[in-house]
């Protein structure tokens, strides 16, 4: 503020006061504070209604970064309308700063975290979940949010800290939050190590990435895909939308199975066991036509092997890719269903038998010839 408007509010202090002299000096200056906020929520107001309406037709990174300073910049404009006044008033100048001082650390952290979340929002805006291979957007997406994370939790700790040393009497537990030194500092370590732990896993599952967003994972023998990675946990959503929550952690010291780690397509496997007269070159050849009839399957596996071979049955292996782990699964039951169909109406005899019924039919069959041949 100028000289000029310092004296005319000063004067009109003093007037103020002899008009009103049954009001404490300290009521003034609050109710100078106060105004002092109320002008400058009204302004932001007005500034920030303009701000929206400029950035209307703009792109995703400009619309954001109005959205998302709506608070920080509120919360600036009233530090600067409460700054500039309270010299002014007769108010406790110790205790006034003190609140600016806290108010400031706070817009610091809540800007890092704004600034944070724009990018985030900005960066992922190249990638989507939805492709029909999303490795790649896997792999950004699920380093960005877990990053993102960790960055948001050492900015409030920073900020945390930042607030304490604002304070004599508990700066040194600020110093100790700071830089994990000290008595406090073990103290907090030790009572948050479970925590720590996951945020520190966090980080290296970040860095090497064994699991992504929407990874197909069997895990606790059960199958699902990754629906979610917090700062402290997993989020599984299991094949009958069930939810598996996992510490992070676990993805770290725990053996599991990921079915889309370098890519998303897959070789999916059936088996059949079936009668040792079984087709097997026609057979190849039907599941050729199965494969290329369908729209599930990505053109690529399509192989027909006998793989074991037992006293009752023999062992047939059918191997068929698709795109996702979802194809690949409804492609297995296709070509299950389509060859089981196709031996029962073709080759019934294929079908698996006990031997015991095939010489006892054979037998009965020899014991008629006989009675015939000897009526001739």
């Amino acid at each position: 503020m100028g000289l000029p408007m310092i004296d005319a509010v000063e004067r009109w202090l003093d007037w103020l006061q002899a008009q009103l002299p049954w009001m404490p000096p300290w009521a003034i200056s609050a109710g100078l504070l106060a105004l002092a906020v109320v002008v400058a929520r009204a302004v932001h107001k007005i500034l920030f209604r303009t701000a929206t309406g400029i950035v209307a037709g703009k792109d995703l990174f400009w619309r954001s970064l109005v959205s998302r300073t709506h608070g920080p910049t509120r919360l600036a404009a009233m530090i600067v309308a409460i700054s500039a006044v309270a010299p002014l008033t007769d108010a406790q100048i110790a205790i006034v700063r003190q609140i600016l001082l806290l108010a400031f650390i706070a817009l610091l952290g809540w800007v890092a975290l704004t600034a944070l979340h724009i990018w985030m929002t900005v960066y992922l805006r190249r990638f989507t979940l939805d492709a029909e291979d999303n490795l790649l957007a896997r792999k950004h997406v699920t380093q960005t949010r877990i990053l993102r994370r960790v960055a948001a939790t050492l900015i409030v700790m920073v900020t945390l800290s930042a607030a304490l040393m604002t304070f004599e009497a508990v700066r040194q537990y600020g110093i100790s939050l700071l830089a994990s030194a000290g008595a406090a500092g073990l103290v907090i370590g030790l009572a948050l190590q479970p925590v720590l732990k996951n945020v520190f896993a966090g980080i290296q599952l970040a860095m090497t990435q064994p699991i992504r967003i929407d990874d197909a994972v069997l895990v606790e023998n059960e199958w699902g895909n990754i629906e979610e990675i917090t700062s402290t946990y997993v989020v599984v959503r299991l094949w009958d939308w069930r939810r598996l929550v996992l510490p992070l952690s676990y993805f770290i010291e725990q053996p599991f199975q990921n079915w889309t780690r370098e890519g998303s397509a897959l070789i999916g496997s059936v088996f059949l066991y079936l009668d040792h007269t079984a087709p097997v070159a026609e057979m190849r050849r039907k599941l050729d036509e199965t494969a290329k009839a369908s729209p599930l399957w990505d053109g690529q596996v399509a192989v027909l092997q006998v793989t074991d071979f037992r006293e009752q049955v023999m062992e047939v292996r059918m191997l068929v890719s698709a795109r996702n782990s979802g194809r690949a699964f409804d492609l297995r039951c296709e070509v299950r269903e389509t060859m089981i169909a196709w031996l029962q109406q073709a080759h019934p005899h294929a079908l698996p038998r006990w031997r015991g019924e095939v010489q006892a039919a054979a037998e009965a069959k020899e014991i008629v010839l006989r009675r015939v041949g000897g009526r001739g």
